[in-house]
């Protein structure tokens, strides 16, 4: 069932085409992940796909009776609004049942016969399965107390009680930008489970490349105005986009050849012009449209020299810090080595930010010393662009730091130069930071970060806003990095291919030391929980009367003997898996496949061990 199609949709702006004549159309149960550069166009065909802005040409139609949830980056709320009436639709009975009972579960001071007809209507609309959704939804989500306002939220909690909202209005079609940002990793990954279910309908654009992955079905890319699309994972995407830009380069090279011998033609007397034929002029123009694609696509380029870095790094002593009763740091002692490259993990307002704020020493511990060495020189990237000046031009805010930049190499460029390198070309330069974009005031922070060459990089969430290929090359730039690193990221595939040692925050100010990247973390916690989910309970001996013992089949002792053997068997193989896994020199593909296979085993292991011990019972 085809739930929304566009057809030969186009959107222009300041006489430039975003995209021309497009069209696209989602069934039931598709999944598209939509993807490409920063200002591509992929946020404006959202709106253009919801409604929210129009188009210039062409047409999009909804399915009668398709009901339509869209997650932005932006939504106005009253400021005064609570949480509760933003969760849950009043037009919808049963949400205003569970509504009615959770605000009386939240107050027990309401009277008796309140409670009672809450009670009442949720049995009269059998609301309880819903209330089991909101209660997962809004657990899993970290949703803030419901009587709080939309005023007193901080901007990650707004962003989670519009997406728990949208979950909970259950639409036919979910249409999302950027739905990750904001999360932490465990919110991250239920969310990742819930979307990848047989009966949601999907449309999200996302640089999360584990959660398109697991996500998507079909992949679509905007690119030079037209859409590309590609049924497989982000590794098949790659692959056959590659394969596309050969082959259209190949294709302009012929044209560009052709149109020099029917630009002569063209260019022949007048008075043979009136005479040509107007099929071979119409090619004619064809061919100059095609020869005439700009190939060129302007690409981030990262590099910087690194300061020296003497033998002392930074060390940390037994620091502590709290915020009134919560602890958030309790006695943590580290010394930092050379070539550290450390991730940390933890919910959202555990104290991650703090923390960097502490090694950073803009911030003070309540105990203990942060010693960094004499030639350590942090770049610290922050959540924020507080520390861009609003009205200075970007030109300004460069020069402020340095008018010649130094290369890795020795060689010096100029601010303007390097400027252009970060994607920002001579004539943006004198725009004022006000006026940019949320990536590009990303990008500038970067680009202010680098030029100061640090030797000890501290990252807090630099994935947000920037697109799949500046991410690419933030990622390889960041491989290379000789110093330092400490990055804090829900980007899982960004971290795993950048770190092989995190923090865990695991709550109540204790922060744990676990060598491997976050899959190996992921890993070893499953294993733990299907440790200790095989574990028999423990027996109570009891004396019971001595009864005469049944006799046991041959049937039954083969198949007990059997057992034991399957189970040994299946045990070798997971851990054999396990240490490939360990290893992690191979593709994320591959990755994922260990790990799967590894859940299966384990699920088998338990069944089987399971039987194991009933027929252990009667054999005894």
């Amino acid at each position: 069932m085809n739930y929304l199609s566009a057809e030969l949709i186009s959107k222009a702006f300041n006489d430039k085409w975003l995209f021309k004549d497009i069209s696209l159309g989602i069934s039931q149960g598709e999944k598209f992940a939509l993807v490409g550069n920063n200002g591509v166009g992929k946020s404006t065909l959202l709106k253009i796909l919801t409604g929210e802005l129009s188009s210039d040409t062409g047409k999009v139609v909804v399915r009668d009776g398709i009901r339509v949830g869209v997650l932005t980056q932006q939504r106005e709320v009253s400021g005064q609004t609570p949480v509760k009436d933003i969760l849950f639709d009043t037009s919808n009975k049963v949400a205003a049942a569970v509504k009615e009972y959770e605000d009386c579960l939240h107050h027990p001071e309401v009277p008796a016969e309140r409670m009672q007809a809450a009670l009442e209507k949720m049995e009269e609309f059998n609301a309880w399965d819903y209330d089991a959704k909101v209660h997962e939804v809004t657990t899993k989500l970290d949703v803030p107390d419901l009587d709080k306002t939309f005023n007193q939220l901080s901007g990650g909690q707004k962003k989670r009680i519009f997406l728990a909202q949208l979950l909970l209005a259950n639409p036919d079609l979910i249409i999302m930008d950027e739905p990750t940002n904001h999360l932490d990793l465990s919110a991250i990954e239920w969310l990742e489970n819930y979307l990848a279910g047989p009966t949601i309908t999907l449309i999200m654009v996302t640089h999360d490349r584990y959660f398109l992955d697991n996500v998507a079905n079909e992949i679509i890319e905007l690119d030079r105005g037209q859409l590309f699309r590609y049924k497989g994972n982000y590794a098949y995407f790659l692959e056959k986009k590659s394969e596309r830009e050969e082959m259209l380069k190949s294709e302009v090279a012929k044209a560009r050849n052709l149109l020099k011998k029917e630009l002569e033609w063209m260019r022949r007397q007048p008075k043979a012009r009136g005479t040509k034929a107007k099929y071979r002029v119409d090619a004619f123009y064809e061919l100059k449209e095609k020869a005439s694609q700009e190939l060129r696509k302007d690409r981030l380029e990262l590099d910087i020299r690194e300061s020296r870095q003497g033998g002392k790094i930074l060390e940390v002593e037994k620091i502590a810090k709290k915020y009134g009763d919560q602890v958030i740091i309790r006695n943590f002692s580290y010394v930092f080595k050379k070539f550290d490259r450390i991730g940390i993990v933890g919910k959202n307002g555990i104290g991650k930010s703090t923390f960097l704020d502490i090694l950073t020493r803009k911030m003070k511990p309540d105990a203990g010393e942060v010693i960094p060495g004499v030639t350590t020189k942090f770049g610290y990237f922050t959540q924020d662009s507080m520390n861009l000046n609003p009205n200075h031009r970007i030109i300004e805010e460069v020069k402020e730091i340095a008018e010649f930049i130094t290369l890795s190499d020795g060689s010096q460029v100029s601010a303007s130069k390097f400027l252009d390198n970060f994607l920002f070309p001579p004539e943006k330069q004198y725009t004022y930071i006000e006026k940019l974009s949320g990536g590009e005031k990303k990008r500038l922070q970067l680009l202010k970060l680098l030029v100061t060459s640090p030797n000890f990089l501290v990252l807090d969430e630099p994935t947000n806003d920037f697109d799949i290929d500046t991410l690419n090359v933030l990622e390889d730039f960041l491989d290379k990095f000789t110093g330092c690193l400490l990055l804090v990221s829900h980007d899982r595939y960004f971290m795993d291919h950048l770190v092989d040692q995190l923090f865990v925050f695991e709550g109540d100010g204790e922060i744990r030391v676990f060598n491997g990247n976050y899959t190996d973390y992921r890993d070893s916690l499953a294993d733990a929980e299907a440790e200790e989910k095989s574990e028999p309970a423990p027996q109570v001996k009891t004396e019971v009367p001595r009864v005469e013992q049944k006799k046991v089949s041959g049937k039954v002792k083969r198949e007990y003997e059997e057992l034991e053997r399957e189970i040994a068997r299946l045990e070798s193989e997971k851990t054999a898996l396990v240490d490939k896994l360990n290893q992690g020199s191979t593709s994320h593909e591959q990755l994922t496949e260990w790990s799967k296979a590894i859940k299966a085993l384990t699920d088998q292991i338990e069944e089987k061990s399971a039987r194991w011990l009933e027929l252990a019972e009667l054999i005894a």
